[in-house]
């Protein structure tokens, strides 16, 4: 596979991502309906696969996106600091004492246990990001001047409003004229997508935008949502997929879609919202390739878990453009990243490769 990377020596960032960043707050081992503090993070899921590119992988990230200029947005800006993802392509939106311009998105989210699923309950109408139109980003600086040789974004961006719509397509379209590889999580949120048009809004905007994405991510859900694909013989409530309906449908995409190079999503058998099975596939050249089965994995914390499967999927694209060491990258990061809590990563490299090969849960001294 060649993904026609373009020289880390001409280009400013290895990736950028381009997405809403939320205040999330977490009650740990309570509810939200109950619990009396909250414990602070910040996450989103363009984001997190930037700063896991960064924090575990080591390379050089930055983020496109947008908060109100106040004390929420600069504590924002503070964890993305803290992450290592560079925060000068960051726009602060002017606005008022309640929010009423723009303000910073909120997302609550328990992590479940058990026979409890994890919940999330998301605050962002209205937020500096949803608000900003391809005139708030100098896409031209930014992929022209800058370089950038990997960009991420992703569905739950696009949905967020008629201008991100508008601001996701200029920014991909920017990115690829000069050479920039685009990957993109299809992440199909319905409740999302009804303000603004639906189901037909969704697939009208996908379409548009699956011209020009390199790597594709997405479970059958998302395909038939966004793409209007079928999947044959797939389980009505897709609890499981049927691999081979989902080759045949991935094929009948690429022939759609020839610019897709890879084609990617998670597999996740939910036993309880505490031990899932756990595992991802990877299209690439007209084959399929399966990463190693986590069965039984215990789980922390499962949100992030995908963005850190898409996170270690870029890493590995972009350092071996191997679809098999790649999609087990990604397996592999998702895996440790859903044993803490939080939405991003807190693994390393090093513990990604051991699981990769075969290691264990011994003490580490």
């Amino acid at each position: 596979m060649n993904l026609n990377l373009r020289p880390a020596s001409e280009c400013a960032f290895d990736a950028v991502s381009l997405g809403e960043i939320m205040l999330r707050l977490d009650p740990g081992e309570g509810r939200i309906r109950t619990t009396r503090e909250f414990r602070a993070w910040e996450g989103g899921g363009e984001y997190n696969v930037v700063r896991g590119l960064r924090k575990c992988f080591g390379l050089k990230t930055a983020v496109i996106t947008a908060f109100a200029d106040n004390e929420v947005g600069k504590l924002l800006e503070d964890f993305v600091c803290q992450g290592g993802v560079d925060t000068s392509l960051i726009k602060f939106m002017k606005t008022d004492g309640i929010g009423r311009i723009c303000r910073n998105g909120i997302n609550f989210t328990e992590r479940g246990y058990g026979i409890r699923g994890a919940v999330g309950c998301s605050d962002r109408f209205n937020t500096a990001i949803s608000k900003a139109t391809p005139e708030d980003f100098d896409f031209e600086y930014i992929f022209g001047t800058l370089g950038v040789r990997w960009l991420h974004t992703g569905g739950i961006y696009a949905a967020l409003s008629e201008q991100s719509c508008e601001t996701v397509i200029a920014a991909i379209k920017t990115a690829k004229k000069y050479g920039t590889v685009v990957s993109y999580d299809l992440n199909y949120r319905p409740s999302m997508w009804s303000a603004i048009g639906g189901q037909a809004k969704a697939q009208e905007v996908n379409k548009e935008i699956a011209k020009y994405v390199d790597v594709m991510i997405g479970n059958e859900e998302d395909f038939t949502a966004c793409l209007g694909f079928e999947i044959e013989g797939n389980d009505e409530n897709l609890k499981t997929l049927n691999l081979d309906g989902y080759k045949k449908m991935i094929n009948e995409a690429a022939k759609t879609y020839p610019n897709f190079k890879v084609v990617a999503t998670t597999l996740r058998t939910v036993k309880t919202a505490t031990v899932n099975d756990w595992s991802a596939i990877c299209w690439a050249d007209g084959e399929i390739y399966k990463a190693k089965q986590y069965d039984g994995l215990e789980i922390l914390d499962r949100v992030g878990g995908g963005d850190s499967f898409a996170s270690g999927l870029v890493y590995g694209l972009m350092t071996t453009e191997n679809a098999e060491i790649a999609v087990n990258y990604g397996a592999a990061h998702g895996a440790l990243a859903m044993t803490t809590p939080g939405d991003t990563s807190m693994a390393s490299k090093k513990e990604v490769e051991a699981i990769m090969g075969g290691a264990g849960a011994r003490v580490v001294r």
